[in-house]
């Protein structure tokens, strides 16, 4: 008996050992995600400019004939190696960068990739090639802050030539030599219509608070793909429901009065309509605030750089500068969940009447999505006691930018029971109660790209749930109102329609359940009918579980129009829970996705992701992303071409699985939508919740379980284990709760 005592204790203590050797790793192993800090930035950047082959110089500054540096940001070790650090404790691999680089001043400029290493003290450079060595054509960059100084230049002549018919439009607004009263404008991408083009559509609106919902009725196409500016032109002119060759055929029907003439509404308050600014009868008391998010006794979560702990999660995070907010290593209760689950591509493709609105296929990578997450605001964009973290980014640019508390951490009640149960004796009275409060760990981002803003959050339930959302808000993309443009949108004010659009965003979901080697499954239901075994009269007709098991990546490549499955399941064949299931967690959607274009068409083949609301994949390094920068301005002919990864059609049983999961939602705007798209109704993503992964709730840890139960007397006898009192910013008074119910 004393030997088995022993050794029970020598197993548990082994346990306990091997969970402290298991976080150490963890955290040690988390700043392998974290991206770039500012020494790195500058350390690359002197590197690279210090090699005379390059020919760097800086980046701001309107000449485009230049090699300058576009974008840097961390590139991530290979899987293999990061999880050598991950689960063994062995060193960390080097750090690197990834760097795009613009060469302009060259017969032939194109953009080329370099992986730079190793960091922070940078001696090698290497080319970083996409997957069948698709070249960057040069004319699929992003757009720079050089080249938007050039399309100001070119907007100052076209509009001076058409300033009349401007300033009688919208009453006394100009483009240049404007004080108060001034034109600004929306580009809209892609820039053409086929690969190795530079084409935009610009159209104009008052540059009033909300300008993107003040369009002026005037389009104009130019032709920018020349890295001489002074041999940009302009091939198109639409003005108010007209077409015009140029903009001397503009101005010179305008004086003739050949063409059909429209006068906007006066500006002041008409304006207004874009606004924040308070109107209407409120219901709502102004002299007390709403409720407040409090933590009576302290954070539960600790963050240590980009290292999370919370509950039983841990995890590492990075926000890309290309894409977006992304997670590493994620743990709950020290086992592995995923790799990584990460923000990969947004897209919104427009319908319209007017020419800009027709062309609109915004893909958000191309605008560097990540590194558009300004300030959060302190009791709107997240609690107050939040833990707010700074990010940084070089994109467009010559030093690292700092994006102050760009970042959340926090910890909230949801409102809503974990789970609850009152058990009533039916007699007045019960025999318990048991209920235990919903806490979740929150972190959130925000990505602004232009007129939407996109809120990403991560939300870690005391469950083992992990919850993916986005909440879609800010500015609806508008253009001027025409009749036809009804069969594209609504009219939401005078001169002004809200265009049609569907969401789509994608996310890469890297799964390792109980290790790498995972199996996918889906589960359906089907009806069967057979005689009653106590009743031979009679039948029965109930659903029966059907498991399909996907071998292949094409048979697990999910197309949007055809049925989905009702449960998507990743489990481990070779791990089993007590119960004897194999242990799993599965993917449940919150979307109302659709595909946005038919398969092959045109800009669709940049978007291949968005034929499939899931598809498994084998992990590969090589196939880390399934969109990238360049796609925005070529998605004729993209670089990374997502449907590449599933037409190899590989094995997908016992392997390490990636799922590509793919949400979203149709917009079609509506009065409501002035001034802002708001987020109730306009959040989408996705679930993994354990499927057999545990014995049971893994949540029954929680100590802020609460069970109530009459004593003999008949009062309540309350069980707990958190204090008694929550704290008097909440409430001073105990936990009371009586239970009975009774005839009045």
């Amino acid at each position: 008996m004393a030997r088995c005592c022993c050794l029970l204790v020598l197993l548990v203590a082994l346990g306990v050992c091997e969970a402290s050797r298991g976080r150490e790793w963890a955290h040690h192993g988390a700043s392998m995600f974290a991206d770039l800090t500012p020494r790195e930035m500058r350390d690359v950047r002197d590197y690279l400019q210090g090699k005379p082959e390059l020919g760097l110089t800086a980046t701001r500054g309107k000449d485009l004939k230049k090699n300058s540096i576009l974008l840097m940001e961390l590139h991530l070790p290979r899987k293999h190696e990061a999880l050598r650090t991950l689960d063994r404790g062995q060193a960390k691999p080097t750090r690197q960068a990834r760097v795009v680089v613009q060469f302009g001043n060259q017969a032939q400029p194109n953009i080329t990739e370099f992986i730079v290493s190793p960091l922070p003290f940078p001696t090698s450079y290497t080319g970083k090639t996409f997957k069948g060595d698709r070249p960057i054509r040069f004319e699929s960059r992003p757009i720079t802050a050089a080249e938007y100084s050039h399309i100001i230049d070119i907007l100052q002549k076209i509009t001076a030539k058409v300033h009349k018919v401007l300033f009688e439009t919208t009453g006394g607004f100009s483009f240049h030599n404007c004080t108060n009263r001034c034109l600004t404008f929306s580009d809209i991408a892609p820039r053409g219509l086929e690969s190795g083009e530079r084409r935009t559509w610009i159209m104009l609106q008052k540059f009033v608070e909300g300008y993107f919902i003040h369009p002026v009725g005037f389009e104009v196409l130019v032709n920018h793909k020349d890295l001489d500016p002074e041999r940009w032109t302009v091939e198109k002119v639409w003005y108010n429901g007209q077409y015009f060759d140029n903009v001397e055929e503009l101005a010179e029907r305008y004086e003739k009065g050949t063409l059909e003439k429209v006068k906007l509404p006066d500006h002041d308050d008409e304006d207004l309509y874009s606004t924040y600014i308070p109107r209407g009868h409120s219901n709502t008391r102004t002299d007390i605030h709403g409720p407040k998010l409090v933590e009576p006794q302290g954070p539960r979560y600790h963050v240590d750089g980009n290292f999370v702990e919370y509950a039983g999660w841990s995890f590492a995070f990075r926000v890309r500068s290309s894409a977006g907010l992304q997670i590493f290593d994620l743990r709950f209760n020290g086992e592995r969940i995923a790799y990584e689950v990460s923000l990969q591509e947004a897209i919104a493709f427009y319908s319209g009447d007017t020419p800009a609105a027709m062309q609109t296929k915004y893909i958000d990578a191309g605008w560097a999505m990540g590194t558009v997450d300004y300030e959060l605001a302190p009791g709107i964009d997240c609690p107050e006691i939040a833990t707010f973290l700074d990010l940084h980014h070089y994109y467009d640019t010559d030093k690292p930018m700092r994006y102050k508390n760009a970042l959340c951490v926090f910890e909230m009640t949801t409102g809503m029971p974990l789970r609850r149960h009152y058990n009533s004796n039916f007699q007045g009275s019960y025999n318990f109660f048991g209920g235990l409060e919903n806490h979740v760990l929150v972190l959130r981002t925000t990505s602004t790209v232009y007129n939407y803003d996109y809120i990403w959050d991560f939300l870690f339930y005391q469950n083992g749930v992990m919850e993916s959302r986005v909440s879609a808000t800010g500015y609806i993309h508008a253009t001027f109102f025409t009749p036809n443009g009804l069969h594209y949108g609504s009219k939401v004010y005078n001169f002004v329609l809200g265009n049609l659009h569907t969401h789509l965003i994608h996310y890469k979901v890297d799964l390792d359940i109980a290790g790498r080697e995972n199996s996918f499954e889906s589960m359906d239901l089907k009806y069967v009918n057979f005689t009653n075994p106590w009743s031979h009269k009679h039948s029965v007709v109930q659903s029966k579980l059907v498991k399909t098991q996907h071998q292949t990546e094409r048979s697990a490549a999910f197309r949007f129009g055809k049925k989905f499955p009702r449960y998507v399941h990743f489990y481990n064949p070779n791990e089993k829970n007590k119960w004897g299931h194999q242990k799993g967690y599965r993917i449940q959607y919150n979307s109302h996705a659709n595909s946005v274009l038919p398969r092959g068409w045109r800009e669709e083949n940049g978007i291949s992701w968005s034929r499939y609301p899931l598809a498994v994949t084998r992990h590969k390094d090589s196939e880390p992303t399934s969109s990238s920068i360049y796609t925005q301005n070529d998605p004729w002919e993209p670089v990374v071409s997502f449907e590449d990864y599933i037409r190899n059609n590989e094995n997908i049983t016992n392997q390490d699985l990636v799922a590509w999961v793919t949400v979203g939602f149709l917009h079609v705007p509506h009065s409501e939508d002035i001034p802002n798209t708001a987020t109730p109704g306009n959040a989408v993503g996705f679930f993994l919740r354990p499927f057999n992964f545990f014995d049971e709730d893994p949540s029954l840890s929680s100590r802020s379980t609460v069970i109530v139960r009459p004593d003999k007397e008949g009062k309540p006898k309350v069980q707990r284990w958190t204090p008694e009192v929550v704290g008097h910013c909440v409430t001073d008074k105990p936990f009371f709760y009586n239970g009975t119910y009774a005839e009045v």
